[in-house]
């Protein structure tokens, strides 16, 4: 319906729910009037029309609402509820979401001082969530579309030397020296590791089952948990001095459940694990930011360095594919060039021994 007010204005009036409240919107000409309230029909028609008070919601107390619906791993849910509430609350947290443009996304991503990769991850969630209202239409497109990241590039893997390993050992508290052997041995995550519980430990049988992992919950005190993936789950074997540091660990500390705790016998939390392993990594010469990951490539490397194939190494770490391990390690595996020079060398160096021991062409 379109009237003219007293004024000199159009205004254009329409009820976008049956039995719902009018929504009116004034226009200096007659035709804008008239072309807005075509708009509007057309869609609520096909199902495109946004009441524009549903977007008046903050996005934190729609990322709330949108958080506690998701169906997230326990990891998942303690890795999204800390992103959103240390990177993207503070900024966006208290805004509408109808107030919120494509060019304040542009610089909240700019604003972000942390790694390209992780201010993706980051940008990734905000994106779900906007994405989330759009369907619930709360707003009508995705602000974060079109935002320009950070370009993410990846490093080289540096696995860490033998002697590293053995600082590392040296300098960690007795208690979890045996750790330090452990990941090194096994190339198990960080959350792996300190979810092994002594019955996942087959001594007798020399491998260990990996099929949990140790995970942070929110607001909780750490759980068992299903592993990263299902590639995870697999059986590794263990070297003789694995297993001899895990015996001698369980002779000293006995347990019934998880293998490595803290002093009190409870779970060793990532953020615990973070405050004891960061100093230690200073002291072997670590790059500062270096987790226990690196443990997982010194196991990775000794592997390749044994001539294993790649769908070995991709069996071992829990890779979800050979591509994700090539994409990893690819440059620590001899290259063609290398490889050329061994098989003719080989095969045409042994020949050439051989005439020469029984004296050559003649």
């Amino acid at each position: 319906m379109i009237q003219k007010l007293t004024s000199g204005k159009w205004q254009a009036r329409h009820r976008p729910v049956a039995g719902g409240k009018q929504v009116a919107r004034n226009f200096t000409r007659k035709v804008d009037a008239a072309r807005w309230l075509d708009e509007q029909k057309a869609a609520v028609i096909t199902g495109q029309y946004v009441d524009p008070k549903a977007g008046q919601i903050t996005f934190k107390a729609y990322a709330e609402q949108w958080r506690a619906a998701q169906v997230h791993r326990t990891s998942s849910q303690a890795h999204v509820e800390t992103m959103l509430r240390r990177h993207a609350y503070p900024t966006l947290g208290e805004r509408p979401l109808s107030s919120i443009l494509p060019s304040q996304v542009q610089a909240w991503v700019k604003s972000l001082e942390l790694a390209p990769k992780t201010v993706g991850v980051a940008h990734s969630i905000v994106s779900s969530v906007f994405k989330a209202a759009v369907r619930d239409r709360r707003i009508l497109a995705n602000p974060c579309e079109g935002t320009k990241l950070p370009e993410v590039t990846r490093a080289r893997v540096v696995p860490p030397s033998t002697e590293q390993v053995e600082k590392l050992r040296a300098a960690m508290p007795e208690r979890l020296r045996a750790l330090v052997v452990f990941a090194a041995g096994t190339g198990m995550r960080q959350g792996e590791v300190l979810g092994v519980t002594v019955d996942r430990l087959q001594m007798l049988r020399r491998e260990v089952l990996v099929d949990r992992q140790l995970v942070t919950q929110v607001g909780g005190p750490p759980v068992l948990g299903p592993p990263k993936t299902k590639a995870s789950v697999r059986t590794i074997p263990l070297a003789p001095v694995v297993l001899d540091a895990m015996a001698a660990h369980l002779a000293a500390y006995p347990s019934e459940h998880l293998v490595f705790t803290t002093e009190a016998g409870a779970p060793i939390s990532r953020q615990t694990f973070g405050h004891l392993w960061r100093p230690v990594a200073a002291q072997a010469g670590l790059e500062p930011g270096t987790g226990l990951h690196v443990l997982r490539h010194y196991f990775a490397s000794l592997l390749i360095r044994h001539g294993e194939s790649v769908k070995t190494v991709q069996a071992m770490l829990g890779h979800a594919s050979a591509t994700e391990t090539l994409d990893t390690y690819a440059h620590l595996w001899p290259d063609s060039s290398e490889r050329a020079r061994d098989a003719v060398q080989a095969v045409l160096g042994a020949a050439a021994d051989d005439s020469l021991m029984t004296g050559g062409d003649r």
